[in-house]
Parts: C-alpha cells; structure tokens; sequence
C-alpha cells in the first residue's frame, strides 16, 4: 500500500532541488533583465510581421547578388588571411613553449630556471590572447583601424595564435617523444627535431586541426562583420538595420551555403588525412 502511495520515494530529493534551482535562476533572469513579453507588444509584433513577409522572398536582383558573391569572397579571404598569420606567430611559439623539445631537460630532467621563465611568460601571452574572443579583438581594431576587414583578420590573428600554440604544443606532447629525444640528444637543434622527429607522427592530427580552425575563422569572419570588420557579416547587419528582410535572406543563405561549403572542404580534408 505504502509503495503504491508514493511510488517514488526520492520525489521529496527532487522537488526540494527544483525548487532550490529555481530560486537560484531567479536573480540570474532578474539580473540579465530578461523580459519575453516584450515580444507580444503590439509595435513590436506589427514590425516582426512586416520584416517576415519581406524575409520570406529573398532579394535576387542581378546587382545585389553580385554584391553577395563579392563580400562572400571577402569573408573566405578575412578567415584565410587571419589564419595565416595566426599560424606565423603560433608555430614558433609552439616550438618554445612545447617542453619535450627542451634541451635542458634531456639527462636531467630539469629545466633551467630561465627556460622555465620564458616558457611561462609565453603561456600566459598566449592564454591573454585566446582569452580575448575574436569579437572583442575586432571591436578594438575597428576603432584603432575603422571599418574594413582588416580589423577582422587582425582579431582572427591574434585570438587563433593562442588556439593554435596551445592545441599543437598539447599534440606534440602527447606524441612519441624517443624519436625527438634522440635526435635532441645527438646534438640537433630544435626545429629539426620538430620536423623530423615529432612530426611524422602528429602531421595528420595537426593539419585536421589547423583545417577545423580554418572552418571556424570563417564563422567567425562572418559574426564579426556585424561589429564593422567586413565581409557578408557587415552588410547584413546594414540590411538588418534597414529592416530589409529580402537582402537579409539572401545574405543568410548564402552565409549557411558558405558554412556548409567550408564544413564539407574540412571533412575531406580531414577524410584525406585518415
């Protein structure tokens, strides 16, 4: 009888959480101020209606789409370009901050005091710049620079250095490390033991990821023309501004087309690699 009265006995347990939950998410929507019946405003309902009905036929003049296909281009090459010099600043700093290629550590096992020291002022650079989203880097840049897409692949630049170094030091250090430790041991400098020791084993691991991270810097390129770096992003958000639903759903198709385009080239690539 008792059973089928309370047929689950943890039900107090678990009320007592949802309630605690509750009211610990109360003062979080208080204080970010969310407000869904806004939504239901009259105002605002006849202007989402009037933005729908336009959004529901995209723009397809001649000129307009040429404008499209040229910013998307300009998207790709922001993404490329940001990724490019990422990889400049990110494989030297990968080299230095990656501890099996350390020589002072070979026989010891200690590293010298100042090579320690120059390690850890690199990871905390490194930390700083990945910390700092590329949409933060290019509201800065837009300032210092203005409008354009060279703020968006100087963001892209600095925030993917500290992605890159930090993921490719983690691959190397997790890879076999007798070949480099003989070649360290045989008096090798460091780059040739990073390329003919660690790499063989890590190349296809480190190049799908720098593939992978090629497919988000163009996401990215695309979010951050929404804050003026350029590329189909900027336009959009003109085009949102002026609530042109049409141009809007062009752009937005276009940018899920570029996505998927970009997601596709990485899987081959990464299918490639094996």
């Amino acid at each position: 009888m008792a059973a089928s009265l309370h047929p689950d006995p943890a039900w107090r347990g678990r009320v007592t959480a949802i309630l605690v939950c509750l009211l610990l998410l109360w003062p979080m929507l208080a204080a970010s101020e969310f407000k869904p019946w806004i939504l239901f405003d009259p105002q605002s309902l006849a202007s989402a209606g009037m933005f729908l009905s336009d959004f529901l036929h995209p723009a397809t003049e001649g000129e307009f789409l040429a404008m499209v296909l040229r910013e998307t281009w300009q998207t790709v090459a922001i993404a490329t370009a940001g990724l490019s010099l990422a990889l400049l600043g990110a494989v030297p700093a990968t080299v230095l901050v990656t501890e099996r290629l350390s020589v002072s550590l070979l026989g010891t096992g200690r590293m010298r005091p100042a090579a320690r020291l120059v390690r850890q002022l690199l990871r905390w650079v490194l930390v700083l710049l990945r910390s700092v989203p590329e949409l933060v880097w290019a509201l800065l840049f837009v300032r210092i620079a203005g409008l354009g897409p060279t703020a968006g692949v100087l963001a892209i630049a600095l925030t993917y250095c500290g992605m890159l170094a930090k993921v490719y030091a983690e691959i190397l250090e997790s890879s076999d490390a007798h070949a480099t430790e003989a070649l360290l041991a045989n008096g090798s400098a460091r780059l040739p033991a990073l390329l003919y020791g660690a790499l063989p084993e890590s190349s296809a691991e480190l190049v799908s990821y720098t593939v992978y991270r090629w497919e988000c810097a163009i996401r990215g390129s695309a979010v951050m023309g929404f804050v003026g770096a350029g590329g189909l992003g900027q336009r959009m958000d003109e085009s949102t501004k002026m609530m042109a639903g049409g141009e809007v759903s062009t752009m937005l198709i276009m940018f899920v087309l570029l996505v998927a385009l970009a997601d596709l080239v990485s899987k081959l690539l990464r299918r490639r690699l094996g």
